[in-house]
């Protein structure tokens, strides 16, 4: 299933979408590690709470960014969100839009290939984005930051969790151990909400929190910001 296009909501970035970037994402190594992880990127408590937390409202325009097979994305749509769903994978893509054929939100998925650094979506297009665990995938963090707050409409809101593995208190800080000591391994790099966040200000956000935080009773990086209401169309 290919992304569906609505030129509406799109943008040009050129056409590498910053892929090169992503390679660790890409290929058959990364396709065997979604399909050993498929059943939490299917269904996620994680996703569902930060969707709840941005309360997306029936008719808006939202965007899931690395939405991946879809966790958020579906639960978005479910409440009557227009969903941007931006995936840089192909692999991914096509078990979304499966996924939403088969369970009637067609309708309100778009899948989009891009990446946080360069989306493809319109300015000034979006109500709300969110993105769970992908923040330590980008390549470029002013770049991604100053994607999202171009994409966002005036008074939009952005929700950006990473859990936090390192921590004891994660329920899967022991599955998550080996990885530590594997350096062959997919490792989730530091994020530091901090730096997010100055990151946000200085691309024109306004920023409500940005630090560590609790969600679905998991510890994460926690960053919530909004884009002023009088930014220019």
């Amino acid at each position: 299933m290919e992304a569906m296009d609505h030129d509406s909501h799109h943008h040009d970035h050129g056409e590498d979408h910053a892929h090169h970037e992503h390679e660790h994402d890409q290929g058959f190594k990364a396709m065997l590690r979604y399909v050993r992880h498929a059943p939490e990127m299917w269904s996620s408590e994680v996703n569902t709470a930060v969707v709840e937390r941005l309360a997306p409202m029936a008719g808006e325009t939202v965007m899931d960014i690395g939405a991946g097979i879809g966790a958020g994305t579906m639960v978005a749509a479910k409440r009557g969100c227009k969903v941007m769903a931006v995936e840089p994978t192909p692999y991914m893509r096509r078990v979304l839009g499966l996924r939403s054929l088969v369970f009637g939100q067609r309708e309100n998925v778009e899948i989009v290939d891009g990446t946080a650094e360069a989306t493809t979506v319109r300015e000034n297009s979006i109500d709300a984005a969110w993105a769970v665990n992908t923040m330590h995938h980008w390549s470029n963090l002013e770049a991604g930051v100053g994607e999202l707050v171009r994409v966002l409409a005036p008074g939009g809101r952005l929700l950006l969790v990473d859990e936090d593995f390192d921590s004891p208190e994660h329920p899967d800080y022991e599955r998550f151990g080996a990885m530590r000591t594997d350096e062959h391994a997919h490792h989730f790099h530091d994020v530091d909400p901090e730096v997010v966040g100055t990151a946000l200000k200085a691309a024109g956000a306004s920023v409500e929190f940005a630090g560590m935080g609790e969600i679905a009773g998991r510890p994460a990086v926690i960053v919530e910001a909004t884009k002023p209401s009088s930014s220019s169309e």
